[in-house]
């Protein structure tokens, strides 16, 4: 059967047909900025709605927390602002077909786990807007009785750093992330991107950079005493910009041995989301 996967970003939406592991008839459009249910729900159909005659079901990776269906967040801002979106129920109605849905930090860990030579023990973190991260173990994907499981990002980098969406103060997300690296940018840097940031060899770009590195290796020291794990997976529009995942490695490396662990490049890149929920939803691993 032909799974209709959906992704919903921060900064954007991707839809897709896959069977196993190929995907077809890729769309992609950006996440509404108008901070609206309506918004969301109108620029859902438009993706969506073209590919809906050719799939049996719908599997969704969407940012945040996804509980008993409906949608919210741990950091509201990743989200435009959304809270309690019943997803589930608003895409049945608009398909007509099941529904299932899932953090997409979470799908995109089971889609690297299944990718793995050997099914190790794994934790998946992608950085991008936000931070989110996913939990392998005993192959088994660690979803939490909330959702919250693999909110990794939401860990403490620095009690004195910024404040952070979700309430805390010094969060990796808010350090680490694509929006968190835009928000301390000052003079020259101040109103760009993360993207824009990490194209100028400046001092300062190369601090922020730098410090999202050094936020990012500290969580991954934190993670390996946590889980014992046998691989890290970085993925994300900032944890796959060149040149920053062997900054990740160079400051993992000064860590003591005990916490060293090996760290990969996503396999599936920026469709790992896209897959994991397809294949969570048919309960398949390649």
């Amino acid at each position: 059967m032909t799974t209709l996967a959906i992704d919903i970003g921060g900064t954007k939406l991707a839809a897709a047909l896959v069977e196993g592991d190929v995907m077809s008839m890729r769309r992609a459009c950006p996440t509404p900025g108008s901070r609206t249910p309506g918004a969301l729900e109108e620029a859902l159909r438009a993706l969506v709605l073209p590919l809906v005659k050719h799939a049996g079901r719908v599997a969704v990776a969407s940012t945040g927390i996804i509980h008993n269906g409906v949608l919210t967040s741990i950091n509201p801002a990743n989200l435009g602002g959304l809270e309690h979106f019943p997803l589930v129920a608003f895409l049945e109605a608009a398909t007509q077909l099941p529904v299932m849905a899932v953090n997409d930090a979470q799908a995109a860990a089971w889609a690297e786990f299944c990718a793995l030579p050997e099914r190790d023990d794994m934790v998946f973190l992608t950085v991008s807007t936000g931070v989110g991260g996913g939990v392998v173990l005993n192959g088994k994907l660690q979803t939490g009785s909330g959702g919250l499981a693999g909110h990794l990002g939401h860990t403490l980098a620095d009690p004195a750093g910024p404040l952070c969406g979700c309430g805390r103060r010094g969060c990796v997300e808010a350090i680490a992330s694509g929006r968190g690296i835009a928000a301390q940018a000052q003079g020259e840097l101040a109103g760009l991107d993360a993207k824009a940031i990490f194209s100028r060899d400046t001092p300062q770009a190369r601090g922020l950079v730098a410090s999202s590195a050094h936020a990012l290796a500290r969580l991954i020291a934190d993670v390996k005493a946590v889980t014992d794990c046998q691989v890290v997976v970085v993925g994300g529009s900032v944890g796959l910009a060149e040149g920053y995942l062997p900054l990740v490695k160079a400051c993992l490396s000064q860590e003591p041995d005990v916490y060293q662990v090996p760290l990969r490049a996503a396999h599936y890149r920026h469709d790992a989301g896209l897959l994991g929920a397809a294949l969570l939803a048919t309960g398949d691993a390649l």
